[in-house]
């Protein structure tokens, strides 16, 4: 059995993977921002002794040094990165806005360098040294074929880029860095017109990194397995 660590646990994918791992016996640090007002988070918490629920805001860098003094010194087997914001959603050119811009760069690609520079030391003390960073196929230049999205789709490109990087510098300690694609989820980001629910998007995500090797590292996986261009 493994200890993960999960962010951006209170809803959708977060939660999911949260419920998946203690199923199986794993277990789990799950953060989020608002741990009052997590309802379902607190029910699983009450029912399971493998669960600890942590705030953790990715935003705030003091929320993060709160976050690792409160880990002490616990080791983690499994980073899971799941936190991330998304932004306005119809916004075209002409009207994009660079502080709220700067606002999701800061939480989908420089919050999630910045924590795990921060954990290193858990991370080093566990044994199965994984490190998962939760993108989105929307952040593969290849793929992009109908442009907008201006804001979200560069900073999961830049997560993409600082994670190859990552795999490549923290690959002699032994560690194993990729990012992944949920697919399109029925979550309050995907919306209602998503193709796959959380259960099965997390299945598969789970088989992925179960299987991840050094090999794969620093690659970039659908929750089907299959690899997605940069």
């Amino acid at each position: 059995m493994a200890t993960i660590l999960i962010t951006g646990t209170n809803r959708g994918i977060g939660l999911e993977f949260t419920k998946q791992f203690l199923g199986r016996g794993d277990t789990v640090i799950a953060t989020c921002r608002d741990v009052a007002a997590a309802a379902e988070l607190q029910a699983l918490n009450d029912k399971h002794e493998k669960l600890s629920v942590l705030t953790l805001d990715v935003a705030s860098t003091e929320s993060m040094q709160a976050f690792v003094k409160q880990l002490g010194d616990v080791a983690i087997d499994v980073f899971i990165n799941n936190a991330g914001v998304y932004g306005p959603s119809s916004v075209r050119f002409g009207e994009v806005d660079a502080d709220i811009w700067a606002s999701v760069l800061k939480v989908n690609a420089i919050a999630p360098i910045m924590l795990s520079q921060m954990i290193m030391p858990n991370l080093r003390a566990g044994k199965d040294k994984k490190m998962l960073y939760l993108s989105s196929k929307m952040g593969s230049i290849d793929d992009n074929g109908s442009g907008a999205a201006y804001i979200y789709r560069s900073s999961k490109t830049a997560l993409n880029s600082v994670v190859k990087s990552l795999s490549i510098d923290l690959a002699p300690e032994g560690f194993t860095a990729a990012v992944l694609h949920p697919g399109w989820v029925l979550t309050d980001m995907g919306g209602a017109n998503a193709l796959i629910d959380t259960r099965t998007s997390v299945e598969g995500m789970m088989v992925v990194i179960d299987g991840l090797n050094a090999e794969q590292s620093g690659g970039f996986f659908s929750y089907n397995g299959s690899s997605i261009p940069w």
